[in-house]
């Protein structure tokens, strides 16, 4: 095959890639109002490789939003509700024994799915929330000693609520550190919340879809070509040095006892390249970099308790660093 005609090809297709999930914003606002943030910042996590934390009072569709998501992108979801009793083996998986043919078989658990919903994990024991670890990390989970490998692609996307703390159990600094991003879901805005209440008044359903009308605009393999394509982004050593300054300024911060670790700086480093490949540049700019360092950087960094008592948050402090640190010219 001729290599012009190759790659003319694979620009093809990394166009239809890029136009199948841009359109996924609008098809998912058939069933979710004003949260395009929150949408963008899943693809990018899709498109990374990565995993998501979501954080929002209960009722500003957060499930919703992900179940959107896999049925926009024809995608298999599950979903778990993290409880104080849950078990590991209630997410990845257990040997179970056949009494027909006398030999132990295994039953996948719900996290053999492509889009994982973790409802409110800070509400299971450690033990539980580090049986998603390995999933996270290795995309795999050991049962019994066997390995076994998880769909591709393959998304956790956990919620904690930021009220009623009681009876919760933090997430440690180790497995924040597992999640690509952190994305807060606000309540709606007056007009958007008006909107909400009109479709209900319509009969929108939102455990019914397929009836709302959503309907999946791209798939696994727009997925595919568009990772490719990312991996081709140009960024420049300029821009690299510019992610570690905003980074090793985060260790210096007085008021974070804890600044983002070289994993954090490898994260905003592809989070930014896969928003300029998204925005539809083959080259990554620092603006790009400044989009995404909030939702990658804020649970990666620690507060002293004294400037928590001031006032201070983790958005505060990184927002300080972005309008010091030199910008690349």
């Amino acid at each position: 095959m001729d290599p012009t005609t190759d790659n003319a090809g694979q620009t093809g297709d990394q166009g239809a890639a890029r136009a199948a999930l841009e359109a996924l914003r609008a098809e998912i606002a058939k069933a979710v109002v004003g949260q395009d943030p929150a949408v963008t910042g899943l693809v990018v996590a899709l498109l990374c490789r990565g995993h998501v934390l979501l954080e929002g009072v209960p009722g500003v569709a957060k499930t919703l939003l992900v179940r959107a998501l896999a049925s926009a992108l024809e995608l298999d979801t599950k979903r778990v509700q993290f409880t104080p009793d849950l078990m590991p083996s209630d997410v990845t998986g257990s040997l179970v024994y056949d009494t027909r043919s006398a030999e132990f078989s295994f039953q996948p658990g719900p996290v053999f799915t492509n889009l994982l919903l973790a409802d409110e994990i800070n509400r299971t024991p450690p033990k539980t929330q580090s049986s998603l670890l390995e999933a996270m990390e290795e995309r795999q989970v050991t049962v019994d000693g066997t390995p076994r490998a998880l769909p591709d692609p393959f998304l956790v996307a956990a919620t904690q609520n930021p009220v009623e703390y009681e009876g919760t159990y933090p997430l440690p600094e180790a497995q924040l550190d597992r999640f690509l991003l952190k994305l807060t879901i606000p309540l709606p805005s007056r007009q958007d919340e008006i909107d909400v209440l009109t479709r209900h008044a319509e009969g929108f359903n939102p455990r019914d879809l397929h009836a709302a009308g959503v309907r999946p605009v791209a798939g696994p393999a727009d997925l595919e070509a568009a990772r490719v394509a990312v991996a081709k982004t140009t960024i420049s050593p300029e821009i690299t040095a510019y992610v570690v300054d905003i980074c090793r300024a985060t260790r210096e911060s007085p008021s974070l006892t804890l600044g983002v670790s070289p994993r954090g700086s490898t994260a905003l480093l592809a989070t930014a390249r896969a928003w300029a490949w998204l925005t539809g540049r083959d080259y990554v700019i620092p603006d790009d970099v400044k989009a995404l360092a909030l939702p990658t950087l804020r649970h990666r960094v620690q507060l002293r308790p004294e400037a928590e008592m001031e006032g201070v948050t983790a958005d505060s402090v990184i927002n300080a660093i972005l309008a010091h640190v030199p910008v690349p010219r």
